[in-house]
């Protein structure tokens, strides 16, 4: 490596020789005499001759590195098994593989040796830890709150979560005057686990199918049951023994706009863009039903065009006012009185995970029929921790 670097230096010395005596050797009409010419071609060659000398010993580097490549790796795990570190405990793939064959009824002392590590106190078997998150993304696509909130998982005991209840303020003072005191208000917001639970039930002859896929069966259906039931409370539970949803009375949004009359209209849904305070509109998003938009789709502004707006990229939601509008069937519909739209930033309402998911094989509940059932259980709770980060439209009672 020593020698191209030197031969690179002597090369870039050469050309500007060669330059410099081309500039010096130029008569008044800028063209060199026979001598001259003769040698600046030679100085000229000198360097084209040391560039091909350098890329001869580049070349030469290059195969030196590939011939001292060594020809075969160290082993340093068992044949057969993948060189990544082994994951140990629900994560590990022994786990994995005990779970799937217990909740298949394919007893053995290995299954159960390896199941240890998952018994919990209610007699079933805490989700591996790969499967749990293939929960946790299925009910992501069945969940729009879940897309929307900042979701969290809690160990155990409820969670605290400190709020500023009110700010203080600063004030003009004389010279020499006394400064007031102003100090924040604190509260806190707790967010506990209220349990979630459904029962699914699987033929003896389906569930020896080796063709049917359990994992994937539980896991959609266990999506589809729960994500359900969680988005409705996240929209309209009332903390009793449920999440506090968006538009319950107590805990939820604080109120926007009240309508005038039957009907949604235009200024209506300006106010309550403008209800909201400008730092959360940047990421706020528009939640109201299908229904809702029906009627919304029709309402111009003041020069003609719609309010809402198609989307046009893929990807990219519908938008009402230039923010995003999404729909879910569990935000109430146009009524007297109800509670029919919310806009805001979303990430203030918090959903706590209380780990983990539980599943149980019930062998004899459902022996007489021929069928197996399968107890899918989760802790979950959901609040809106800063009341002024969502805005509601509240139909005339």
């Amino acid at each position: 490596m020593n020698k191209i670097l030197e031969l690179r230096e002597k090369r870039a010395k050469l050309w500007d020789s060669a330059k410099a005596f081309l500039d010096s050797r130029r008569n008044e009409q800028g063209l060199l005499s026979a001598e001259d010419t003769a040698t600046y071609e030679k100085m000229e060659a000198d360097v084209v001759n040391l560039g091909k000398e350098i890329e001869r010993l580049e070349r030469q580097a290059v195969l030196d590195l590939e011939l001292a490549r060594p020809t075969s790796s160290a082993i340093t795990h068992r044949p057969g098994q993948s060189q990544e570190p082994e994951k140990t405990g629900r994560a590990s793939s022994e786990y994995k593989a005990a779970f799937w064959k217990a909740m298949k009824n394919k007893a053995s002392f290995e299954v159960q040796n390896a199941l240890q590590v998952g018994t919990d106190s209610e007699g079933g078997y805490l989700v591996p830890d790969e499967f749990e998150r293939t929960l946790i993304q299925a009910l992501e696509e069945a969940n729009l709150m879940r897309q929307l909130a900042n979701v969290i998982a809690t160990a155990s005991g409820d969670k605290k979560i400190p709020v500023v209840a009110s700010k203080g303020t600063a004030s003009w003072v004389d010279e020499e005057g006394a400064i007031p005191e102003s100090d924040d208000a604190f509260g806190q917001v707790i967010i506990g686990a209220y349990k979630l639970a459904t029962l699914i039930k699987v033929s003896e002859e389906l569930l020896s199918d080796s063709v049917f896929s359990l994992e994937q069966y539980i896991a959609r259906e266990f999506a589809r049951r729960i994500g359900n039931k969680e988005e409705e409370a996240f929209f309209t539970g009332n903390g009793t023994g449920k999440p506090t949803g968006i538009f319950s009375a107590t805990g939820g949004a604080s109120l926007g706009v009240t309508t005038t009359g039957a009907a949604v209209t235009m200024d209506e849904l300006m106010d309550l863009y403008h209800s909201l305070k400008a730092p959360y509109r940047n990421n706020a998003v528009f939640i109201t039903n299908d229904a809702t938009i029906k009627a919304i789709r029709k309402l111009k502004d003041g020069g003609g065009q719609y309010l809402w707006q198609p989307s046009l990229r893929l990807g990219e939601p519908d938008t009402l006012l230039n923010r995003p509008i999404k729909t879910s069937v569990y935000v109430p519909e146009i009524a007297a009185g109800a509670k029919v739209m919310a806009f805001g930033d979303f990430s203030y309402y918090w959903i706590a995970d209380r780990q983990g998911r539980s599943f149980q094989r019930l062998n004899e509940l459902f022996a007489v029929t021929g069928q197996v059932g399968f107890k899918a259980t989760q802790r979950v709770d959901g609040k809106l921790i800063l009341a002024e980060a969502v805005k509601v439209l509240q139909m005339k009672a």
